[in-house]
């Protein structure tokens, strides 16, 4: 038998072979679909790869953010038990947020050289924040750095001696005598709040953050050039970023009475702009901007344990970017000078109780609390006849000098504003061009408070609008968007019971002239 094999000319038919295999095929009639079957096999194993790259790529660079955080634990103080665990899609979260007077660097030491306290400097920014729930309102609460409280004993994370406990001492020492720990220690005595987590950041935090989202919208009333903190801002609104976004919240001297709590109000008005822009842009829906962000904030940060995980804060990411503009409430907690010390605040506990109360119960503080049930008829609740409301003093309003400075762009609608002050006996109201403004605010100078007041009345303006002025004749009303129509402006979000803004509002920040 011959080994050889046919040569069949090209060409020529095949002749039929039944069900005999061709190319190991039975019968050649699959041909077309097995091909197809190895394009599809090629087409998965192509996917798997891509995926498996893609999850390594995942997971490196989560390894790369996880890498950036550091961490401290959430120790309270001595005597006092962690909060318990929550869950950071369905419970109620309260997160300290603390910015630090330093610009760490390798081996604790600060820009300077210096060596760091135990705790890691003072606390420059102290702000609770509440996440709700239901995920539709965060409300974040702002302690100025001069407030006198109560402080624990601590024992501070890097070793060292317990701190000793104090019945008033300055709270943004706090960080310094036992880490974030024994400032959330604090916050939690004062408050009846049970803190979960705390976040820490630098000033390297602020001007690198600013950066990554392209700068931050500031709104000021005159032009501002503060130098101890270097701020430099023309009249209007300009975008900040870097040194100039650190600066803006920084400065104790450009804006309202030189205090802190024109600084207090600047940080809130930064924070609520910042809130705008990124979901103007939603940039937490973005992942290649929300990867930028994550980088630069844990490269900066400082969490307790319990947020160490970078999943955690996207879950907070999460929480957040949904949420209604006119539902982030920020709002400073009610103080009074200290009788011994002027220059430092105690906490006004009658005011301050209804706040905390809210947060202690994760309501929203931009919807009314419900009234209480009035007594039944014929009993009034009590023995004693209620005291009159104190009159008001007699207001000369002829002789009160008034401006109407026009922040709405529109000649008819300050003069008609001029002439509703001219009715009230104002009759020397003026107007005066100014540049655009979002909020309704009025000016005083020494002298003028009583009369500002009757005017803020008259308009439905809040209390909180009413700020003291070195360089106002009289009184000055700036006549913003919230006032285009109407006789009043439009109602406080706030309920004109706490100081602080919405993230819907823009506010434009007094500049001090100090």
């Amino acid at each position: 038998m011959s080994n050889r094999r046919s040569i069949r000319p090209a060409g020529a038919s095949v002749p039929d072979s039944g069900d005999r295999d061709v190319v190991g095929i039975p019968g050649g009639r699959h041909l077309g679909r097995t091909r197809a079957g190895r394009g599809l096999v090629m087409v998965a194993f192509t996917l798997a790869a891509v995926l498996v790259a893609l999850v390594g790529f995942v997971a490196i660079q989560l390894f790369r953010l996880q890498a950036n955080v550091d961490t401290q634990p959430l120790n309270l103080g001595s005597g006092q038990e962690s909060a318990l665990p929550v869950d950071l899609n369905t419970d109620p979260v309260q997160i300290l947020i603390l910015g630090t007077d330093t610009r760490t660097r390798p081996g604790g030491k600060t820009a300077g050289g210096e060596t760091l306290p135990p705790g890691g400097g003072n606390s420059d920014v102290m702000m609770l924040m509440n996440l709700s729930a239901d995920r539709e309102d965060v409300t974040v609460l702002s302690f100025p750095r001069d407030l006198l409280v109560p402080l624990p004993s601590c024992l501070p994370p890097a070793g060292g001696e317990r701190s000793t406990a104090m019945d008033l001492g300055q709270l943004n020492g706090a960080l310094a005598s036992g880490g974030p720990g024994c400032t959330v220690a604090a916050i939690n005595s004062l408050t009846g709040l049970s803190i979960d987590h705390f976040m820490m950041a630098d000033f390297d935090a602020v001007k690198e953050l600013s950066e990554t989202l392209g700068g931050v919208e500031v709104c000021v009333t005159e032009p501002v050039e503060d130098e101890y903190s270097g701020l430099s801002l023309p009249a209007g609104t300009s975008e900040v970023e870097g040194e100039q976004a650190l600066a803006f919240l920084r400065t104790r001297h450009a804006f309202g009475d030189g205090g802190d709590a024109g600084r207090i109000k600047a940080q809130q008005a930064f924070l609520a702009s910042m809130a705008r822009k990124v979901q103007a842009e939603e940039t937490l829906s973005n992942l290649p901007r929300l990867y930028s962000i994550a980088e630069t904030i844990t490269r900066n940060l400082t969490v307790d344990d319990g947020l160490s995980q970078v999943t955690a804060l996207l879950k907070l990411a999460d929480r957040v970017k949904d949420v209604d503009l006119g539902n982030m409430a920020f709002v400073t907690v009610p103080t009074m000078p200290w009788e011994l010390d002027p220059n430092r605040l105690v906490l006004d506990e009658e005011a301050a109780e209804p706040l905390f109360a809210a947060m202690r119960e994760d309501r929203s503080l931009t919807e009314p609390s419900p009234s209480p049930s009035p007594a039944p008829s014929g009993d009034s609740g009590s023995d004693e006849t209620e005291a009159p409301a104190p009159a008001r003093p007699a207001i000369d309003a002829a002789a009160v000098p008034v401006t109407v400075v026009n922040g709405t762009g529109s000649a008819a609608r300050a003069t008609r504003v001029q002439a509703m002050l001219v009715a009230e006996g104002y009759e020397s109201a003026q107007t005066l061009e100014s540049i655009g403004a979002p909020v309704t605010q009025v000016y005083f100078g020494a002298g003028y408070d009583a009369a500002a007041a009757e005017i803020a009345a008259l308009f439905g303006i809040d209390a909180a609008q009413l700020i003291p002025s070195p360089s106002a004749v009289g009184v000055e009303v700036l006549v913003g968007a919230d006032f285009l129509t109407g006789v009043t402006v439009k109602p406080d979000p706030l309920g004109g019971q706490l100081q602080g803004q919405t993230a819907e509002e823009e506010v434009c920040q007094q500049a001090s002239g100090f």
